[in-house]
């Protein structure tokens, strides 16, 4: 079985190792969601990894409700990728775009978004991130089939844009309670028409999203995460196994080059799985680079490969104060804690100041 320092093929590209940077909001852009010079430093200080995601960032203003986080729909924000993009080529990396589009979870206080959208006309539970501060979510107005054609052509064009910035495929976030997610599970789709109901109605947008991008990015540089077994920012599945099992076969029937799946695990830090891993089942029903995420360190992802489960495995936090994760895997050196509480202040501090091993 291969080792988490093998090289592997994601589609077009050509990994040197299967440690890859899973995405990572760390709010270090402009109120403008323009990428910063510290943004620059980050990336090019996990270029070891196989494959960098990048952080959510977003496809529209509609789409991106996470005070500075980037995007990439204006000119400056493309010219603000390019130089992060060329720093991880520069260091031997790999990138690829995460394309994100928050939904119901976006809050109408930012400048320029209204009302937030959906699958139906539901709310997210809690408190929303705003540059005041937190604040209640609002009601999401239920998307119409005209909203629906405009954010394909949204995701279109963010994927023309990450392509102009230098990222060598884009990734289509489908999990975590954000869009896709909103019409993929019965708890937030509520819908009659063509995208609800049957399973086969609601990966109706998830299918044709992919397909809208893969016709930019070409399939073979176009990858996807989802996340299956758990309740995620409210939104959540009665029956996931069919649900996900589907998905999967009909992202494997377009060609995508990856498939990431975050499942935690019975015991994971950032969640506990309700029932059975759904992966196995979206393994057999995919036939690209299978990759799996959530709470690995290097001894457990390494059995994960030598049981055949996974192609490759992603971690997060990990690699936010193990820059160089890779070598201490390979080394068996003890990994770095992060600091929780320098997630999202902004700045050097907790970013780009851990050290490597």
């Amino acid at each position: 079985m291969p080792s988490l320092l093998d090289p592997i093929r994601l589609g077009a590209l050509s990994a040197r190792n299967r440690v890859l940077m899973a995405p990572l909001t760390r709010a270090r852009a402009t109120r403008d969601h323009v990428p910063t010079g510290l943004m620059v430093d980050y990336y090019a200080q996990r270029a070891s990894a196989g494959l960098i995601i990048s952080e959510a960032t977003g496809i529209s203003p509609q789409g991106l409700g996470w005070p500075y986080a980037p995007g990439i729909w204006t000119p400056e924000q493309v010219e603000g990728w390019r130089p992060v993009t060329a720093a991880v080529h520069a260091a031997g990396g790999l990138v690829v775009s995460q394309l994100w589009h928050m939904g119901r979870v976006v809050h109408p206080s930012l400048p320029g978004r209204g009302q937030p959208v959906s699958s139906s006309a539901t709310t997210m539970p809690g408190l929303a991130r705003t540059y005041e501060g937190k604040a209640p979510h609002v009601e999401a107005r239920a998307m119409t089939e005209a909203d629906i054609q405009a954010v394909l052509e949204d995701y279109r064009q963010a994927a023309r844009n990450a392509l102009a910035a230098g990222f060598d495929g884009v990734q289509i976030h489908a999990a975590n309670g954000y869009l896709i997610d909103q019409f993929l599970r019965d708890n937030a789709n509520f819908r009659t028409d063509r995208y609800g109901g049957s399973i086969e109605n609601r990966i109706r947008l998830l299918r044709e999203v992919v397909a809208a991008v893969a016709d930019i990015a070409g399939p073979e540089r176009t990858g996807v995460r989802l996340s299956p077994n758990e309740e995620r920012q409210g939104v959540n599945d009665s029956n996931p196994e069919p649900l996900f099992e589907a998905a999967a076969a009909a992202l494997s029937e377009i060609g995508i080059a990856f498939l990431e799946v975050r499942e935690p695990g019975y015991e994971g830090t950032n969640g506990k799985a309700e029932r059975a891993p759904v992966a196995p089942r979206m393994r057999a029903a995919f036939r690209g680079a299978f990759v799996l995420n959530s709470d690995y360190d290097g001894v457990r992802g390494q059995a994960t490969l030598d049981a055949g489960e996974a192609d490759a495995i992603s971690f997060g936090r990990p690699f936010i104060a193990n820059p160089d994760l890779p070598r201490r895997i390979a080394q068996g050196i003890p990994l770095s804690a992060d600091d929780t509480e320098t997630w999202y202040t902004g700045g050097a501090q907790g970013y780009v100041d851990y050290p490597p091993a």
